[in-house]
């Protein structure tokens, strides 16, 4: 008969935490799926336009006359590799 040693306990811990991580995503993919929208009488619906939203199509329209102004450019100290070695200075971003 095989005495308990440490490398089965641990054995045994890591089977009980892998476990208890399956069944915790488990439970949650079952509550995204129960927050999930349905038809509520899928099969009985007359038309299948009824299941379908219209698409909002284009980029969405920015208040305001032409085209955004440009940031302002400022100067920002900035370090870069330069043929192997960091170079530091200043920069117009």
């Amino acid at each position: 008969m095989d005495t308990p040693n440490r490398r089965a306990f641990l054995g045994l811990a890591q089977n009980a935490v892998a476990a208890a991580a399956i069944g915790a995503i488990g439970i949650r993919f079952i509550a995204v799926a129960e927050a999930m929208p349905i038809a509520p009488e899928l099969g009985q619906t007359g038309r299948p336009s009824d299941l379908l939203t219209q698409a909002q199509w284009g980029p969405p329209h920015r208040p305001g006359w032409g085209r955004p102004r440009p940031r302002p450019r400022r100067r920002r100290w900035v370090c870069w590799w330069h043929r192997g070695r960091r170079r530091c200075g200043w920069q117009w971003r």
